[in-house]
């Protein structure tokens, strides 16, 4: 468990479990309701995310017992030359967004990626999500590209910008 605190808010970041799923998926749902956060339109069953993710690397943010964000990460392919490849799924609660919520999840989830031999993390973030391309930049991501129309959401054609970040740690033959 991390321990962390920003100017505004104290907050523990820890293993995400099956009882933090209804919580999850309400942040989940307020960054569906953002339309830049994901391609989503609802927020999927337990059983579809779990599928979904990794079954290691599930953080979540709580003030005192409230889950306040969350990050975990998903296979980016089954191929095993892939293993150490994954893609960061993060969001915050409304209510706590701009407290340094994401930053220290965001640096936990690396943290937590290295001890399971992930080399690369990736994302995907729809380019008017600035707030959470300038998160990932500081956690030292790099931009390497843009995927022009990839997926329409509400019947309008999104671009997304694509991010990578390498451990220096892992990886490294």
């Amino acid at each position: 468990m991390v321990i962390a605190q920003s100017v505004t808010v104290s907050f523990t970041i820890g293993e995400m479990k099956v009882a933090d799923w209804e919580a999850v998926r309400a942040i989940y749902g307020e960054g569906i309701a953002t339309g830049n956060a994901t391609i989503e339109t609802v927020p999927p069953s337990w059983e579809v995310w779990n599928a979904r993710h990794l079954p290691h690397c599930r953080l979540v943010a709580r003030r005192e017992d409230e889950v306040i964000g969350w990050a975990a990460l998903g296979p980016y392919s089954a191929r095993a030359a892939y293993s150490g490849v994954a893609e960061v799924s993060i969001y915050i609660a409304e209510r706590a967004r701009s407290q340094g919520v994401g930053h220290a999840l965001l640096a936990a989830l690396i943290a937590e990626s290295e001890r399971h031999g992930i080399w690369t993390l990736q994302a995907g973030i729809f380019p008017e999500n600035t707030i959470s391309i300038a998160l990932h930049t500081k956690c030292g991501f790099r931009q390497v590209g843009m995927r022009e129309r990839l997926g329409k959401l509400n019947g309008a054609w999104r671009n997304v910008v694509l991010l990578e970040r390498r451990s220096a740690n892992v990886g490294i033959d």
